[in-house]
């Protein structure tokens, strides 16, 4: 059995990320960082001052700069690593390969001297509705943000779902958030058309699934203040939660 966590490297929505850190997270397994969800400026800063290195594998949600933001920097410390180079594996649902692509990968000669790709400097795996990482099946799903198909959560079955941005998804989370799952969501105190609002989730979400949210992508700390009163579970930065030993996938 090995020891599961989910630690917030940062909790704000885009407006808040300097005050917050930008919006991700690293699953630990005994300790060490095991796959970081995101990779904003703030996001990336915060990996490498609480574990010394760049990610090792990155699982990306979808590509609003707050959550991508630091590939730039991510791709000077693995290109011009060669114990890194090509080895930083980067999840990516298939979906958003080709924003990611254009985003973040498309500007000419991404190192002066040429003779260079993007991608050289990681190992892009295009994934569907489930991938396998170091032994363990997870799952992905799309979620309601901004536009169809452009943004997706994420699910170790039995231990945790991260829901990345998103509006309330109750029939997705009755499926995808069935088994106890520790579900980390997007929630900050009022809504809008991309964002869930506090009272979106209290009136969309059963009160057993809501005992279960962790609540992050907020506005400010007045505001996870409020929400706390409300009887709310909310995240802070750097803070880490016991997860469940994820669930093994049934035989074949």
């Amino acid at each position: 059995m090995s020891e599961w966590r989910m630690r917030f490297l940062g909790v704000g929505n885009a407006s808040a990320a300097g005050e917050l850190g930008s919006a991700s997270a690293t699953i630990e397994r005994d300790g060490r960082p095991w796959l970081t969800i995101d990779c904003g400026t703030e996001g990336l800063a915060a990996h490498v001052a609480r574990y010394g290195a760049i990610p090792d594998a990155l699982f990306v949600t979808h590509t609003h700069f707050d959550h991508i933001g630091g590939f730039e920097k991510l791709f000077v410390s693995a290109y011009f690593d060669p114990a890194r180079r090509g080895r930083v594996r980067v999840y990516v649902p298939a979906n958003v390969v080709p924003l990611l692509h254009k985003r973040v990968a498309e500007y000419p000669n991404v190192v002066a001297e040429g003779g260079a790709n993007f991608w050289d400097a990681f190992q892009l795996v295009a994934v569907g509705d489930h991938f396998w990482h170091d032994g363990v099946r997870l799952e992905t799903f799309a979620v309601r943000h901004h536009w169809p198909q452009t943004a997706f959560a994420l699910r170790m079955p039995g231990s945790m779902v991260w829901t990345g941005d998103t509006r309330p998804i109750p029939e997705l989370l009755a499926h995808y958030a069935s088994e106890g799952e520790l579900v980390a969501h997007d929630c900050a105190l009022h809504g809008n058309p991309s964002h869930s609002g506090l009272d979106d989730l209290e009136r969309e979400y059963p009160p057993e699934l809501l005992s279960r949210c962790v609540l992050y992508h907020y506005g400010s700390a007045a505001e996870a203040r409020e929400m706390r009163a409300r009887g709310h579970r909310v995240a802070d930065p750097g803070e880490a939660l016991a997860l469940a030993e994820p669930r093994e996938p049934p035989a074949a």
